[in-house]
């Protein structure tokens, strides 16, 4: 059989990879195919996770063995099928492919072509520009961050803290006079 997976990107628009593999193939060969398709490099930490249909993360296959807890199943990307996990027609996953920041292909499964084989994956249809492999933390605007902090940014320039006394704060009874942390008691 040949799976027919198409890859979307929350960061381009106009991103599309379409991806066909046999589905004797492992998560390695499918990770290797999108790599080639977008242009990236393949020395980045990697991960593909099977989803539900709300992309919640169920399954992840990694591309190196992680060092996990004994009770959570541990699969890796050259020793899984990916017919081990992808079965119907609309199965979701994530290619999340930059770990610094989360940053991931959404995959579905679009279609199943039984009785053909591939030897090896194609990109079968690309459109657009890949979003950048990874983002260099220093060439992030930080001016779009920066914030006028002044005098003021705590609040009003005439407050004054000599203002509030323990008069000040009727209604929340006795208990609240009674604070083992008060300052006067040490």
């Amino acid at each position: 059989m040949v799976y027919r997976f198409l890859l979307l990107s929350d960061e381009v628009d106009n991103f599309k990879r379409e991806i066909k593999i046999d589905s004797e193939a492992t998560f390695l060969d499918l990770h290797n195919a999108i790599l080639d398709a977008v242009g990236y490099t393949k020395d980045q930490m990697c991960s593909f996770f099977i989803c539900d249909d709300d992309w919640s993360k169920k399954n992840e296959i990694t591309l190196v063995e992680m060092d996990t807890s004994s009770e959570v199943d541990s699969y890796i990307m050259e020793d899984t099928l990916i017919e081990t996990f992808v079965e119907d027609e609309g199965q979701r996953l994530l290619y999340v492919f930059d770990y610094m920041t989360e940053r991931a292909f959404f995959m579905e499964l679009r279609e199943i072509i039984p009785g053909k084989n591939l030897t090896e994956a194609i990109c079968s249809k690309s459109v657009g520009q890949a979003p950048p492999q990874t983002i260099d933390f220093t060439e992030i605007d930080t001016k779009a961050t920066n914030m006028d902090v002044d005098e003021n940014f705590y609040g009003d320039e005439t407050f004054d803290i000599d203002e509030l006394d323990k008069e000040g704060f009727d209604g929340f009874g006795d208990e609240a006079m009674n604070n083992p942390y008060d300052e006067d008691r040490y």
